[in-house]
């Protein structure tokens, strides 16, 4: 038995989130049926869960199968029986133990936003369309106040998943501006859900004023999905790198 990592990326907008759902087409649905054509059943090991309408960059997957193709065929391989909003970019053996998501170390999630008053149609499913002023210095004051290790409750949605800890190191957090593009990349050696985009509203509301930029400790300190800011749209979101 091989155990092979697939690095992939896709369109989030043609999709309901990476994880097979029971009345919607998810990215992993469709996946694991181009895959199926080339290896049989296999059981795939996902970096992470993204949502509805978020995109990835960079997503890893890997699984173990006796199938002997070389590993650098499995690409052209797979992506013949995939739609054009899937790819795989690479294929590689790794050691037996190898998890695509327990093996991480860590993530790298960018949100783009469309700053001008004039939305852009190639846009309108990739950034999130934003005409209103921006403040980056400010966003980047409170964006600083984010790094390091803390509780991030107040930068999680609470749903009916499973409780567990809610400490994350953030390892930096950037807002960036270039020709009505704005970027916010934030890396971290894991995230909460929904995490990225509260953090992006949060930041927005920085902007605007609504919060302070030295609120955010104090944001922090609440552990209170209240105290924050907004949850920004999903399809501004990328998974933009995953570190092993």
């Amino acid at each position: 038995m091989r155990n092979i990592l697939l690095t992939m990326m896709y369109d989030g907008s043609c999709f309901h989130g990476w994880q097979i759902q029971k009345n919607a087409v998810s990215v992993q649905e469709v996946f694991q049926r181009g895959l199926y054509r080339v290896f049989g059943e296999v059981d795939i090991k996902g970096c992470s869960r993204t949502d509805s309408g978020v995109h990835a960059n960079m997503y890893c997957v890997s699984f173990h199968t006796d199938h002997r193709i070389p590993v650098e065929k499995i690409p052209a391989a797979v992506n013949n029986y995939l739609p054009p909003s899937i790819a795989v970019l690479s294929a590689k053996e790794v050691s037996d133990d190898f998890h695509a998501r327990y093996s991480c170390k860590g993530k790298e999630y960018i949100y783009k936003i469309w700053h001008d008053d004039i939305r852009n149609p190639f846009l309108e499913k990739y950034a999130l369309h934003y005409w209103y002023p921006l403040d980056i210095e400010l966003m980047n004051r409170a964006a600083a106040h984010l790094e390091g290790y803390h509780d991030f409750t107040s930068f999680c949605t609470l749903d009916n998943r499973e409780k567990g800890d809610f400490h994350r190191t953030v390892k930096c957090v950037r807002v960036e501006e270039l020709d009505h593009l704005v970027t916010i990349k934030a890396e971290a050696d894991g995230f909460l859900y929904n995490m990225v985009r509260i953090i992006v509203g949060t930041l927005l509301y920085v902007s605007q004023r609504k919060i302070d930029p030295d609120d955010i400790p104090g944001i922090i300190k609440a552990e209170d999905r209240n105290a924050a800011g907004p949850t920004a749209p999903a399809h501004g979101l990328y998974l933009n790198r995953v570190f092993y």
